[in-house]
């Protein structure tokens, strides 16, 4: 037995979260099987220590899934990229990339399979809350005169500025078609902005984008993001150097000339509004913060000035 289509898979990227693994996967993978008795379930452990590693294989060979253990971080978009297409040659038709802090039920994942059932070109994505019930994701659109993000539901009629939608990588449901059409992730963002960056090029490629507001997916944001989760707003050194170093690496993707350059003078507000995110007690509590903001920074400037001509393939460290 299979979905309407065919085979489902879920694939998750793993990366010092098994605990996290044995608390979300194993109820979405029960939710996966109750619509598709042969979904499989892939890991992708990115490495992070042997402990990790090791608790990873035990949760996986407890639950029969599929672990694929590289020996370096290859980062989100890497790993999306290993497990999806470990999923279609095993032959899936069908896949849910979803966080390791997240979880779904079967009536949301039907939602979202016959949401692509009328395109198959189509990538969908249900309305993520937080674990308090908060909304965490209903639909973001990039802003496209300098890269800010407004919520969808602040959308104005009328309003003249471009604009960009994007669904989060938090919880996608991928077709084949979509991953064929789009052709994957662009693992060079490393952390954060690759699915705006993906959600571009299934536009661009002549897909679809779908919120699916009937459906709903549970995303507890501590787990992986916060710098101490539970205790405040603070969220990783991490988090932060990536959303403000990626910003400016889509912009050199996607935008012209004048848009780079648009982009590049707004590098200091829109990282100060990035660290802020996190609240302004975490400026007296760590240098983090500080460190995070100087180091994107500098980095977002020195992808900006990248000659034109080598921008295209490169590879960014």
């Amino acid at each position: 037995m299979s979905t309407e289509h065919g085979r489902l898979a879920v694939v998750v990227v793993n990366y010092a979260s098994a605990k996290l693994l044995q608390r979300n996967l194993v109820v979405v993978a029960r939710e996966a099987r109750a619509i598709d008795p042969d979904a499989t379930v892939i890991v992708v452990d990115n490495w992070s220590t042997a402990d990790e590693r090791r608790a990873a294989e035990d949760v996986a060979r407890a639950n029969e899934w599929t672990l694929i253990a590289p020996q370096s971080n290859t980062g989100f978009g890497g790993g999306v990229n290993i497990g999806v297409e470990r999923a279609l040659a095993d032959g899936a038709t069908d896949v849910l990339v979803i966080n390791p802090d997240a979880h779904i039920d079967r009536e949301s994942l039907r939602l979202l399979e016959s949401t692509t059932a009328a395109s198959r070109t189509t990538l969908a994505s249900p309305v993520i809350s937080d674990s308090d019930g908060r909304t965490w994701f209903a639909g973001i659109d990039l802003l496209l005169d300098d890269g800010t993000m407004r919520a969808r539901r602040k959308r104005v009629a009328g309003d003249p500025q471009p604009f960009e939608p994007w669904l989060s990588g938090a919880c996608l449901w991928i077709t084949r078609e979509v991953w064929e059409l789009a052709g994957g992730f662009d693992d060079d963002y490393f952390l954060y902005w690759e699915d705006v960056d993906f959600s571009r090029k299934v536009v661009s490629a002549g897909g679809s984008l779908a919120l699916v507001e009937d459906a709903s997916a549970v995303h507890d944001e501590g787990g992986t993001q916060r710098a101490d989760p539970g205790v405040s707003r603070a969220k990783s050194e991490t988090y932060y150097y990536y959303n403000i170093r990626n910003r400016m690496l889509f912009a050199v993707r996607h935008l012209d000339e004048a848009g780079v350059r648009r982009w590049r003078r707004s590098i200091p507000r829109t990282a100060r509004e990035v660290i802020l995110r996190g609240g302004r007690r975490q400026l007296i509590q760590s240098a983090a913060p500080i460190r995070a903001y100087l180091r994107g920074v500098r980095e977002a400037r020195r992808i900006a000035r990248t000659p034109e001509t080598d921008r295209k393939g490169r590879k960014w460290s």
